[in-house]
């Protein structure tokens, strides 16, 4: 099962993460597509970590077991975000240029985790407006079936203890068929 892990920044992703990967070691994990980028959180930075959060979804060595640190749909939202608070001029044009790339990644996408920012606590310097901003955005994306493909979303809330058992559990019933 191909997993992403969605959400807006400092929701846990990488804790469920952590959490899944030592409890699954057959899972590749594909890490938070900002490792790879050298740019600041501007609207250029967002798209070449949707391109690399697409491109590595989109590769066919990517094993079937994978469990994603964000999306395309990640990105697509902090453009909705940006455009939505006034914060780039560019973002709206952004949004439409990359969303094709963003609707084939997904089409190889079997399960989206959905992680809201509730009861995680930020500091002004983590942004907390763009933070709620992209939250709604995302939330927003994966209700478009266009977007989302055949991708089952799963929203989870709640202790990093009972978001893993969701997580599991999921896993377990398996009812998605392989992506791509």
């Amino acid at each position: 099962m191909r997993i992403v892990v969605s959400g807006t920044h400092a929701s846990g992703k990488s804790t469920l993460i952590s959490d899944f990967s030592l409890a699954h070691p057959e899972y590749a994990v594909l890490p938070d597509p900002f490792e790879y980028v050298d740019e600041d959180l501007g609207s250029g930075s967002l798209v070449a970590q949707l391109r690399v959060s697409a491109e590595r979804l989109l590769d066919p060595a990517l094993p079937h077991s994978a469990i994603a640190e964000r999306g395309p749909l990640d990105f697509l939202a902090y453009l909705a975000a940006l455009d939505d608070l006034r914060r780039s001029a560019r973002a709206a044009e952004l949004l439409r240029r990359e969303m094709p790339l963003a609707v084939d990644a997904m089409e190889r996408v079997d399960l989206v985790v959905l992680l809201g920012p509730e009861g995680i606590a930020v500091p002004d310097e983590e942004d907390p407006e763009l933070r709620d901003a992209m939250d709604e955005a995302l939330l927003d994306l994966t209700d478009d079936p266009d977007l989302v493909g055949s991708a089952r979303v799963l929203e989870l809330r709640g202790s990093p203890a009972v978001r893993l058992a969701a997580l599991e559990a999921a896993v377990r019933a398996g009812t998605a068929e392989p992506a791509g």
